[in-house]
């Protein structure tokens, strides 16, 4: 059974950087798609960014492109999330959630099985 934890959320000002990690047990991630959904207090959860399988494609939501990059580090069985330029409209529980398959073009929470417990990302001065 795969088994996600995230960890690297924080406390950052505006403008600064967070490096988030969603770090897999159980199974190897190589060949799950892997995304990042973020929900903000009284707001729904919305997807931001998503690696594939084995075509190691990629998409972010238009408020994060430019400013996020989701990679993997493959010996560690991790998908990393790196945040620049953060904004206080990014504060939220960041989580990790991942499945077989290629990454829709769509983000849509359902399309996961395998979801991490989340970490808190805070962006404020």
């Amino acid at each position: 059974q795969l088994q996600l934890v995230e960890s690297g959320g924080g406390l950052v000002q505006p403008g600064g950087s967070l490096r988030l990690s969603c770090r897999a047990s159980g199974l190897t991630l190589d060949y799950y798609m892997v995304a990042w959904f973020r929900q903000a207090p009284g707001k729904e959860r919305e997807g931001v960014s998503c690696i594939s399988g084995s075509t190691r494609t990629t998409n972010y939501a238009g408020s994060v492109k430019g400013r996020f990059t989701i990679s993997r580090d493959n010996p560690e069985n991790t998908v990393i999330l790196q945040m620049n330029s953060l904004k206080p409209e990014d504060t939220a529980v960041y989580y990790c959630a991942a499945d077989r398959g290629q990454c829709p073009v769509e983000f849509y929470e359902g399309r996961y099985t395998n979801w991490g417990q989340g970490t808190q990302v805070t962006v404020s001065s």
